[in-house]
């Protein structure tokens, strides 16, 4: 119901402002060891883009496809229980099948997922989240978390773990379904708490420290519905949010072929797509 209601006014939004959630927008920074610095890193890449993305396996990790579709090196940085960062190269990526490189993520008419092989595997300070969960429900109040910008214009706030409460208000279909979820008080009327630069990728959880499970993970975002017309944001209003337990055979299947790739290896195989690439050997 509530998705019926909000869903011309979000049509409209995403119209006058929408984009790929390249921080948290009213974030909290996190600072507690046992918590999502465990689980949540950020990937870079060498034309200075920043996604976030979440361990699912000691060196797996998924995030959004548009993080690593183009042909560039992409590192990983994980946070230990020191707040030190430790940087790890990626030696490949396999997109979902049916994303269309190229487009635009609010215009993607495929799967906004991607897994990201790591060189080596992250060590006991670190916990790898199941992606295998059950949908998002309207209503479930949820977590979102990234290394992203605390504005559109705050370039250099980036790097910093972010997370903010959020709720589901249903799924929207535009050139594929995504799950929208917004600020629990202000229902994107007004700016409040979201996805922005930098958060693509990174996760939607339900459950708190120790029990987290990864339900969804960001694609983009748009401003609120009530915005300065001479300040327009993209940040803020409406997250969308691609569902990861409804692409749990996919995850699976190719987690499984990721485990056994290597160093050095020259394909990766199985059921990928065009777009996938592996590092050259000796990158870094």
């Amino acid at each position: 119901m509530v998705a019926t209601v909000l869903r011309s006014a979000l049509l409209g939004a995403m119209i006058l402002a929408a984009g790929p959630a390249l921080a948290v927008i009213n974030g909290q920074v996190s600072r507690d060891p046992d918590g999502l610095r465990a689980s949540v890193v950020r990937i870079e890449s060498t034309q200075g883009e920043i996604c976030s993305g979440t361990l699912i396996g000691p060196d797996l990790v998924l995030t959004a496809a548009h993080c690593v579709m183009h042909r560039a090196g992409y590192s990983v940085v994980a946070v230990d229980r020191s707040f030190r960062q430790r940087r790890i190269l990626a030696i490949a990526a396999s997109m979902h099948p049916d994303f269309v490189p190229g487009t635009t993520p609010e215009d993607q008419p495929g799967i906004d997922l991607a897994l990201i092989k790591l060189e080596r595997p992250l060590g006991s300070d670190f916990l790898p989240l199941d992606p295998r969960s059950s949908a998002i429900a309207t209503g479930e109040p949820v977590d979102i978390a990234g290394f992203g910008v605390v504005a559109e214009n705050r370039r250099g706030s980036a790097g910093t773990l972010r997370s903010a409460q959020l709720v589901s208000i249903g799924s929207l279909e535009v050139a594929n379904r995504v799950t929208m979820v917004t600020d629990r008080r202000r229902l994107a009327e007004t700016t409040g708490s979201g996805a922005c630069l930098g958060d693509s990728g990174g996760p939607i959880l339900r459950g708190g420290p120790g029990g987290y499970q990864i339900v969804g993970v960001v694609s983009w975002s748009s401003g609120a519905m009530r915005q300065n017309a001479r300040a327009r944001t993209a940040c803020g209003g409406f997250t969308a949010v691609t569902p990861t337990g409804e692409h749990a055979g996919w995850i699976a299947e190719r987690s499984a072929e990721f485990a056994r790739l290597q160093p050095g290896d020259s394909r990766i195989g199985g059921r990928g797509n065009r777009s996938d690439w592996m590092a050259k050997p000796g990158r870094r």
